[in-house]
């Protein structure tokens, strides 16, 4: 409790207030203990064996419809008890703020749930057959406000203890998953009808079916970042002026796809695209991406092919899907003038005129070890200055409307070169006001 920042501990106990008061002076009837018990080991057994996320310390787990059936079957104050259970969880290395937190506030969700599954007319209490149909609107409404609310509380808690910003990537796709493993408590409310007490332990192998899945799909997200990540640091070793580099790219790609408006899936593909963009320089020379002074008309070509090289390193990288677009065509510029095969306008893929433009920003305000970094300003004015020309005008106008809402953290300044990296004096093929000099004949 002490570790946390005092806006959290305040936060945390107003929730757990919240939750005490709702839970204060409930008086269960004597024929619904048998309900709540087992609705509470149900609960205790899913949420005790949750499944972790990619982000730190965080984790999901399927337990939450076991309040909402105690919705159906109990009542708010029951589905509250229900969720109070998880103070006690047995899941190892759990502090008790948090379990403090997350028996409160999913006591908090099952008595909100509950209040709007009453308020459309759902009836509590073990449910007879023919009274399903009258159930399903209001259950319905009732997993709609349990999850949106469970997310939000926990990640107001998330803001208050770390202090920095809440990622939402994927968070709707999170959210209709979700929504879609409530069924599971109306499942466990159709079964006691019939079976009783039964139903708990039929119920709880396709909820840990569900968790199973929650866990494949995220180890298989963590697999595929670790595949990007191991890329991008083979790339980032030949310069160390560009570590970094990949990353800052992805993210500022990631913040133009938003202002844009792109799906869930589409932004996944152009942070991955961010983060390979520059792959295919694993197949240029390192003697030519380092060389001082203008290159021949030979070692130009070898850069400008690096984008079709790239393309051939990820080919058989099936999740990236319309990422290999923006890794082919990154180079291409607006009015035509780029490479590898001159496009222009319109006909440049999306993904591609959103990394030129991120490209060349970072380009522009990271050190370089023939100028130091551009303040943000500076790299904004030169992209407006290439607006209709190298980039496409509407994902610039983008951009600094992203930057506007959210400041660009420049990368922390190099200070000690090392010797091998002092003794190149490379200029960046990514930065549009120092153009590489190119010898011909």
């Amino acid at each position: 409790m002490r570790e946390l920042p005092w806006p959290a501990r305040v936060y945390l106990a107003a929730v757990v207030a919240t939750a005490a008061f709702l839970i204060a002076r409930f008086e269960l009837p004597g024929d619904a203990w048998d309900i709540l018990l087992v609705l509470a080991l149900l609960f205790l057994v899913c949420e005790s064996m949750p499944t972790l996320l990619n982000v730190e310390q965080f984790a999901v787990s399927v337990s939450f419809s076991a309040s909402l059936a105690a919705v159906v079957l109990i009542g708010p104050e029951g589905a509250a008890l229900v969720g109070l259970i998880a103070v006690v969880s047995v899941r190892p290395g759990l502090p008790l703020v948090k379990r403090l937190f997350n028996g409160a506030q999913f006591a908090v969700c099952g008595f909100a749930a509950g209040w709007a599954y009453q308020s459309l007319g759902g009836v509590s209490g073990v449910p007879q057959p023919h009274q399903f149909d009258e159930l399903i609107g209001p259950y319905a409404v009732a997993t709609a406000v349990f999850v949106p609310l469970n997310i939000v509380l926990i990640l107001v808690m998330v803001r208050l203890a770390t202090g920095g910003a809440v990622s939402f990537r994927g968070m709707f796709q999170f959210l209709l998953s979700y929504l879609g493993y409530g069924t599971f408590g109306l499942l466990v409310a159709g079964l006691w009808a019939t079976v009783q007490s039964i139903s708990a332990v039929l119920v709880l192998l396709p909820l840990f079916v569900a968790r199973w899945a929650f866990g494949q799909y995220h180890a298989q997200q963590r697999s595929y970042d670790a595949t990007i990540a191991a890329l991008c640091q083979a790339v980032e070793t030949k310069d160390y002026y560009t570590r970094g580099h990949c990353t800052r790219v992805s993210l500022a790609s990631g913040m133009i796809a938003q202002e844009v408006g792109m799906g869930s899936e589409r932004l996944r593909a152009i942070r991955y695209a961010g983060m390979l963009h520059d792959v295919g320089k694993l197949g240029v020379p390192t003697k030519v991406l380092q060389k001082d002074g203008p290159l021949t008309e030979e070692e130009y070509a070898a850069i400008q092919l690096h984008p079709m090289r790239g393309l051939e390193i990820v080919r058989g990288i099936d999740f990236l899907d319309e990422a290999y677009e923006g890794i082919m065509h990154h180079h291409e510029r607006h009015d035509g003038k780029g490479y590898p095969m001159g496009l222009a306008g319109e006909e440049i893929p999306e993904f591609a005129r959103i990394i030129a433009v991120a490209d060349a920003f970072d380009s522009m305000t990271s050190d370089r070890s023939y100028r130091g970094a551009r303040p943000v300003a500076v790299a904004v004015d030169e992209l407006r200055k290439g607006s209709g020309s190298q980039f496409d005008p509407e994902l610039v106008a983008a951009f600094i409307r992203a930057l506007d809402k959210e400041p660009w953290q420049p990368p922390r300044k190099v200070v000690e070169v090392p010797a091998e990296a002092a003794e190149t004096a490379t200029k960046d093929h990514d930065d549009p006001t120092m153009p590489i000099e190119v010898l011909s004949g």
